[in-house]
């Protein structure tokens, strides 16, 4: 199937194209799209079979945790399960950015293959304003792997990403070179306290020093 190339490249995107995309993504569609660190993969998390497609497509086994982004608080909110205190204080901080919080998620508002161990999600607000709205008007998580295979490193190059999903894909967003050098930081907040998986563009002590150092 012949993908669809769309570029960024010295424009914002305005309302035609983000209803075009958003209309595709809600059909179904598989798109790769710059993000605040590196190329992302994904499509609607509420529908299963993009889920499916996005695991086939990484060449990653189902069941392996997908991270998520929204359009804001307020749709982080309708997905999750009573986020603690700390996940407001975090959201209000850090986001928009490059901050990754897992949550105890709702029932029933995922396929089950999309939910992490113990019926959790990762998600993050990204700060590019083109990408939020793109989300809003798709209505729900969009997932946002990393754009690459699996096992091997994130990319921040269009051409690279275009290499391997051309013609696999529905959409490629050319955005030029994201940021790359770190993928986000991942803090959990389903236990007593929170922790970091993952420390990226965020330094955890950064995360730390806000939360108890007041």
């Amino acid at each position: 199937m012949p993908s669809e190339v769309l570029s960024l490249q010295g424009q914002a995107p305005g309302p035609d194209w983000l209803d075009f995309l958003a209309g595709g993504l809600r059909a179904g569609a598989i798109v790769v799209y710059p993000t605040e660190t590196f190329y992302g993969l994904g499509g609607l998390a509420t529908i299963e079979s993009v889920a499916e497609r996005v695991f086939a497509l990484k060449g990653r086994e189902a069941g392996k945790t997908l991270p998520f982004i929204a359009s804001d608080l307020e749709m982080v909110l309708q997905f999750s399960e009573g986020p603690p205190d700390f996940f407001f204080r975090l959201a209000e901080r850090f986001w928009p950015g490059p901050l990754t919080l897992v949550l105890r998620a709702r029932e029933n508002v995922l396929p089950a293959t999309l939910y992490g161990p113990g019926r959790t999600i990762a998600v993050r607000v990204p700060p590019p304003a083109w990408l939020r709205d793109l989300v809003r008007k798709s209505g729900s998580l969009l997932i946002s792997t990393s754009a690459n295979l699996s096992g091997q490193p994130p990319l921040d190059s269009f051409s690279e990403v275009y290499e391997i999903f051309r013609d696999r894909v529905d959409f490629l967003i050319d955005g030029g070179r994201t940021p790359g050098e770190k993928p986000s930081t991942i803090i959990d907040l389903t236990g007593p306290e929170p922790s970091c998986l993952r420390e990226g563009k965020i330094p955890a002590e950064e995360v730390w020093a806000f939360l108890y150092e007041r």
